[in-house]
Parts: structure tokens; C-alpha cells; sequence
């Protein structure tokens, strides 16, 4: 091998992560906008090479993303079986097509085999607010404490993350960087409403007045059972103010009792829309048109919904939880999501505010200009290079 040869880098991106029915969750987003950027990045940049797993016979969409100079789809049928890819077939996968590097974009798949990995652990959710069964919880606590453990080098979206793994595996901290995540400028932006597709897409959802919105996939650690209780006091104490609550996302897991609380509304005022998933384009539609987006979460890693919504000059409110404070740069308003009354205050306080509202809306759009799906690839091949290197 020549000098120059010596100097590229073939990574093996595991594509476990692109299944279809992960297509709404953040992990999938993370990791469509990621490789699109390695595949730009490997056109221009001859000492990168990337290769992206696929199989005919898994139901995955890493062959939706397609071929170019130095960006291989590569065909292997260990993808289609699941356990094993998990197990040790990426590692495999990634032996055969002679890479010097196996990046994960979440915690999946065991780091197992003689090619070393790079994993994105997002958070610890199943450790801090577990919400699937026993069995369930204890296989994603086991993947999770593999990756940990036997990754080269961890990426986590957030400091707070960064410090929940260091504590939680006691791992050194140079083992684990930081890397934000980005958004879709294109779609999630502060340019004017386009009034009419907005009217269009309300009438079509079944909204009838000024609404409060959230959006991200319906699960526990959401805390959207709370954020239905404190909307309604907030109404029942209130007469001023008048709105729908929408609840924009999928069906995740749990959420029978968020369904529940939503369906369960006679004798309150006000009424919750839940939407099931919406494309980009109408979600940004929603967004824009809300009169306040709350994000109550009890833990998240990074929060995309909490951005894109700040990017579309959307007024937002969180709860001090976890990382949302250091990812929205303590520019929103806060409250503790624990407690209904403190988010129906909360929200009360800014609705009936048009100056802080109208703050809010431009703090937010200037710090998510600081986030880009560009900036978190050029980070991520950083840490890959310095990995791979060693």
C-alpha cells in the first residue's frame, strides 16, 4: 500500500437504525441526515470512503439513499437477520468489505468483532426513565452497557448525556464527545406563514381555533399525560383564553395512557387533537401557525422537536429537565415538568404575553441557527478520523 493509499478511510456505517417503522423517531432522522452528509462529503474528499449496509430482504431504507464516488451501498443478507446483525453481523459486514471503522448512529449493536466501532449513545433513557416491559427494558440497558463499554470512542448529543454515561459506565471522559445535532433548515424556518396551506391543513386535522401545540412521537417520557391535565386547568381557571391543544406525532409505545387523557375530556373545556404522524411539510406548517409549542419532556438527549419548532420562529416553552436548558441556551421559559401547576402557570403566563411570546419566538430562531446537520457531520468525521487513526 502506497503512502497516499494509507492516508483513506473507509468507514462502515451500520444501517440497523434505518428500518422503516423507526422512520419517525429522532434516532432515524439523526441518522438519514448524517450519512446524506457523509455521501457529500465523500464526492468532494478523496480520502474518505464510506460504505452503507442494505438487504432486499430487510424492510430498511438505507437503499433509498443511493451511490456516489466514495459512497458505496454494499449488499449484505446478515441485515436481514435481526438478532445476528446485532449480535455481531455488523462487525462482520464491516471485516468483509475491509473497513477500518464501523460507525454506529445509535447504541443497537454490539461493538463486536476485530474492526473497531464509533457509537452514538443519544441518551440514557432506558436506565433514567425506562417505559417498556422488563424484558425490553433489559435488552436496550444491555446494548446500551456494550456499546458503552466496548466502543472505541462514544458520540452523545449533549452535555448533559455526557454526563449521565461518564457517571452511569464510569468511563473516562475522553472517551465521550459531544456532538449537537441539526435540523432541516429548508423546512423548519422562520419565512412567512403561507396562510392558505395553513387553513387547508387545519381544516383537514379538525383544528377550529388558536392552538397549543407539541409534536414528537407519543411515549412516556413525554409527560403528555400532565401537559393534557395542566392545559385543561389552565383553561378551567382562565376565561380569557380559548384554545385547542394539538398533540402532532405517531403512536410510540406506552401510550395508552396519553390516549387516554386526550380522549377523556367531558366536562373541561377545550379539546385535544391527536394528529398520528404528519410529513416535514405539514408539520412545519403546524408549527408555524401554533400560538406557543410546549416540550415537557422528563429526559431527552438532544430534543429535535424542541428545535425545529425555536428554527420556525415558533414562541416555546420547556421543561428545566435533563438537557433542554443547555440545548435551548437558556433563552425559553421553563417550568418543572413534574408539577401540573407549574407548566399550566407557565403556559398561562406567556399566553397571555404577546411581548414575551414575541421574544421568545426570535431568542429561539437565533439559537437554532447555531445547529446544522453539516456542522454535525464534519464533527462526527472528526472523531471517526481521530478513531481511526489510532
Amino acid at each position: 500500500m502506497n503512502e497516499k493509499e494509507s492516508l483513506v478511510l473507509m468507514v462502515a456505517i451500520d444501517s440497523w437504525v434505518l428500518s422503516s417503522r423507526l422512520r419517525y423517531h429522532g434516532t432515524y432522522v439523526y441518522a438519514q441526515n448524517l450519512i446524506r452528509q457523509f455521501k457529500r462529503m465523500a464526492e468532494t474528499d478523496p480520502e474518505l470512503r464510506f460504505c452503507l449496509f442494505t438487504s432486499s430482504r430487510a424492510n430498511n431504507d438505507a437503499g433509498q439513499i443511493g451511490s456516489n464516488q466514495g459512497f458505496e451501498i454494499r449488499a449484505t443478507n446478515l441485515l436481514a437477520h435481526d438478532r445476528l446483525w446485532r449480535l455481531g453481523g455488523a462487525g462482520l459486514a464491516a471485516a468483509r468489505s475491509h473497513a477500518d471503522l464501523v460507525f454506529a448512529p445509535t447504541a443497537s449493536t454490539v461493538p463486536v468483532g476485530r474492526i473497531p466501532f464509533v457509537t452514538t449513545i443519544h441518551d440514557v433513557t432506558p436506565v433514567v426513565t425506562p417505559s417498556h416491559s422488563r424484558r425490553v427494558t433489559f435488552l436496550q440497558r444491555s446494548f446500551l452497557w456494550w456499546s458503552a463499554k466496548f466502543s472505541r470512542a462514544i458520540i452523545t448529543d449533549s452535555e448533559c448525556s455526557k454526563g449521565d454515561l461518564v457517571k452511569i459506565y464510569g468511563l473516562p471522559e475522553s472517551k465521550v464527545s459531544v456532538v449537537y445535532l441539526g435540523y432541516d433548515a429548508a423546512i423548519f424556518n422562520a419565512t412567512p406563514r403561507n396562510l392558505e396551506t395553513e387553513a387547508a391543513l387545519l381544516k383537514k386535522l379538525g383544528v377550529t381555533k388558536p392552538y397549543l401545540l407539541h409534536h414528537g412521537t407519543i411515549q412516556p417520557r413525554k409527560n403528555l399525560k400532565r401537559l393534557i391535565e395542566a392545559y385543561r386547568l389552565m383553561l378551567a381557571r382562565n376565561r380569557n383564553l380559548d384554545l385547542d391543544l394539538v398533540l402532532a406525532g405517531p403512536l410510540g409505545w406506552g401510550y395508552e395512557e396519553t390516549v387516554a387523557a386526550a380522549n377523556n375530556g367531558a366536562g373541561y373545556r377545550g379539546r385535544t387533537v391527536l394528529t398520528g404522524a404528519l410529513p416535514d411539510c405539514d408539520l412545519a406548517t403546524l408549527i408555524k401557525g401554533a400560538s406557543l409549542v410546549a416540550v415537557p419532556s422528563l429526559y431527552e438527549g438532544f430534543c429535535l422537536p424542541m428545535v425545529e419548532s425555536m428554527a420556525s420562529g415558533a414562541p416555546t416553552v420547556a421543561a428545566n429537565a435533563s438537557c433542554l436548558p443547555e440545548v435551548s441556551g437558556g433563552v425559553l421559559r421553563y417550568f418543572d415538568p413534574q408539577s401540573v401547576e407549574d407548566i399550566a402557570g407557565c403556559l398561562e403566563r406567556v399566553l397571555e404575553s404577546e411581548g414575551t411570546r414575541r421574544e421568545l419566538a426570535q431568542k429561539g430562531t437565533s439559537r437554532a441557527a447555531g445547529f446544522s446537520w453539516q456542522r454535525c457531520a464534519e464533527q462526527t468525521l472528526a472523531i471517526l478520523g481521530r478513531c481511526g487513526a489510532a
